[in-house]
């Protein structure tokens, strides 16, 4: 890990792009001297003498005459080009970011000042970063554990509020601190399992099986618990698909407008006016959300219907929920209501909600005796609304963001991000932990024991980085920008 710091390295840390003001950061432990070649403080002092944590007004030059190698050069200053004016502030080790010598300059944020300043800065000695290597050294020495350093990634490319909350939990260490208790705890019975080896002809009994097992099966709920959240993690990250469909001519597109709240897909009373798939998107309570509104299926021989019907099905194998749109004049029927529990059963593997449309049309005892054969008849929630009087809209908001997020986003609740990385070490550690359990079952040896929880324990250490290799390490910070 102490080669993090062996060489300086740049990196721009702000978006492309024209903006008031650009950053180049500068991290490593020659970070000041390389910026001192860079920068003329307007105060006539040399930035190492200067405050630290504290913005200084700067001139920013290039070190024409100067090569890279010479690490005796003086600080900017007559016969050097200027690029720019701005601000720098250094961050001295190890209370910085990455915990090393930090130096940031601020600049107009032109990208051919921000090029040019890399440009200084790698004459002046420093090597531009890798993407993601400012955020690695912070993990390598010991700033961030590895869950952390994910989440700076996660709180970049955010999406909604609801996704940034999930996100800084994971920043502040809310997951590492849930696996780091339970990694300890199998660490402390790992502890007392290898005492009783080394002991065995003693005949000492450090820890019987019965509060071994309570003690794994404990943390096996813990667990699950974890990986309850995966999905959740997921559908706050990347949003939600939701296909909206059903027969034609029930109000699909209707139901689109007004959970977009405005007029999107084109109304008629004319069966088949959707023939294609209208994708738009819509945040609720900080859940992002794709509605798709689809083609009516039915039986057909027009071909470009037909072909809307199979981008219908596309659609529904690629959406997280279905909203099936039955005619609720039509449910109330009893061959009405069969052929659309018929047709709901027919989507496997999705979550599905039946929403019973055009339900002014009907009387209220009539729409909630239809409601409620539906669901009798397939099992699955049923919402009768009107698009036309506001019936049930809100309430089917509601169901719809309740199933896609399990009842895990409530205000109260605490959420953690768990993402698929995560989610594949917390598969293993329940593995491991079940294969304990089951060789406590069958009296098998301490030793075996031992290593199945150990097992277990080093897959719960990958989550925070105590356990990793280089290849995990690579794919995670290959993902970020240069700059972070």
């Amino acid at each position: 890990m102490s080669e993090a710091g062996e060489d300086t390295i740049c990196g721009i840390a702000t978006p492309p792009g024209e903006g008031g003001v650009g950053i180049v950061r500068i991290s490593g432990p020659r970070a000041v001297a390389v910026a001192e070649r860079v920068v003329r403080l307007r105060s006539g002092r040399r930035l190492r003498g200067s405050p630290s944590y504290c913005l200084h007004m700067v001139d920013m030059v290039f070190p024409s005459g100067a090569s890279s190698a010479d690490s005796k050069a003086e600080p900017a200053g007559n016969g050097w080009d200027p690029i720019d004016e701005g601000l720098v502030v250094w961050m001295k080790a190890p209370r910085s970011y990455t915990g090393e010598d930090v130096v940031e300059l601020h600049c107009h944020g032109s990208q051919v000042v921000l090029r040019l300043l890399c440009e200084a800065c790698v004459r002046a000695g420093a090597r531009l970063a890798e993407p993601g290597e400012f955020t690695k050294r912070a993990f390598l020495n010991g700033r961030l554990d590895l869950s952390q350093a994910e989440a700076v990634l996660e709180t970049i490319t955010a999406t909604t509020e609801t996704a940034l909350r999930m996100a800084q939990r994971n920043l502040r260490g809310e997951l590492g601190r849930l696996v780091n208790e339970l990694r300890e705890r199998l660490l402390v019975l790992l502890c007392e399992i290898e005492a009783g080896i080394d002991f065995v002809e003693e005949d000492v009994v450090f820890i019987n099986p019965e509060r071994l097992a309570d003690g794994l099966e404990e943390a096996l709920g813990h667990v699950e618990r974890l990986l309850n959240y995966a999905e959740t993690g997921r559908r706050l990250r990347e949003g939600v698909r939701v296909a909206i469909v059903g027969p034609p001519n029930v109000g699909k597109s209707s139901l689109l407008n007004v959970l977009l709240g405005e007029n999107r897909a084109i109304v008629t009373d004319i069966p088949g006016t959707t023939r294609d798939v209208i994708e738009e998107s819509v945040v609720w309570d900080g859940l992002r959300i794709a509605l798709m509104d689809t083609a009516g299926v039915r039986h057909t021989d027009d071909v470009v219907e037909q072909e809307g019907i199979k981008r219908t099905r596309t659609a529904v194998e690629e959406s997280d929920l279905v909203l099936l749109v039955l005619d609720v004049r039509e449910a109330v029927k009893v061959e009405g209501w069969i052929k659309g529990s018929e047709l709901a059963l027919s989507y496997q593997g999705r979550q599905k909600i039946i929403v019973l449309s055009k339900g002014d049309l009907v009387e209220s005892d009539l729409a909630v005796k239809a409601a409620s054969l539906v669901a009798d008849h397939c099992g699955l929630p049923v919402v009768v609304t009107s698009v036309r009087t506001g019936l049930g809209i809100d309430h089917l908001k509601q169901v719809i963001r309740h199933h896609l997020t399990q009842g895990l986003l409530e205000p109260r609740e605490t959420v953690v991000f768990v993402n698929t990385r995560h989610r594949q070490a917390l598969e293993r550690a329940k593995a491991a932990l079940i294969h304990t359990l089951d060789s406590i079952r069958n009296k098998r040896s301490a030793e075996v024991l031992a290593v199945d929880l150990r097992g277990a324990a080093d897959a719960l250490g990958e989550i925070t980085g105590a356990i990793t290799s280089d290849d995990i390490l690579n794919g995670i910070f290959s993902r970020f920008c240069v700059g972070k």
